[in-house]
């Protein structure tokens, strides 16, 4: 038995095509430039800045980094009442808006101990 002969061979693409010029020119995407700063950004620039210059050059601030930030957020959660999930609770680490630049700074601690220092780093994860 063949599966080709079997399958239906019908190949659908779906796409959204502008018909009309004056609206194509009406929806310019400009991805080269960056959305404006908004004042918070502003405000959490240099904060952000700090962050991401520490260097992680010292064995007990890195275990001590890997210690204080989580690997994952610890306020999701799954709520279940008798073996069925009622409802899910998103991860609120992401509202954080420093949470990329802390991230990164235990990523380096951990490169920093596995790289530099030869630990093993799975008691991290």
């Amino acid at each position: 038995m063949k599966v080709l002969r079997n399958t239906k061979s019908r190949i659908f693409f779906a796409s959204w095509v502008w018909t009309h010029e004056t609206e194509a020119s009406n929806t310019a995407v400009n991805s080269l430039h960056p959305p404006a700063p908004t004042l918070l950004g502003q405000i959490l620039k240099p904060l952000r800045q700090l962050v991401e210059n520490i260097q992680v050059r010292d064995r007990q601030l890195a275990r001590r980094l890997c210690q204080l930030i989580p690997a994952q957020c610890p306020f999701e959660r799954d709520i279940q009442l008798f073996g069925k999930t009622l409802f899910h609770i998103p991860p609120m680490c992401k509202l954080n808006p420093l949470y990329e630049e802390v991230v990164g700074l235990r990523f380096r601690a951990l490169c920093y101990l596995a790289d530099e220092c030869g630990e093993d780093v799975t008691q991290y994860c």
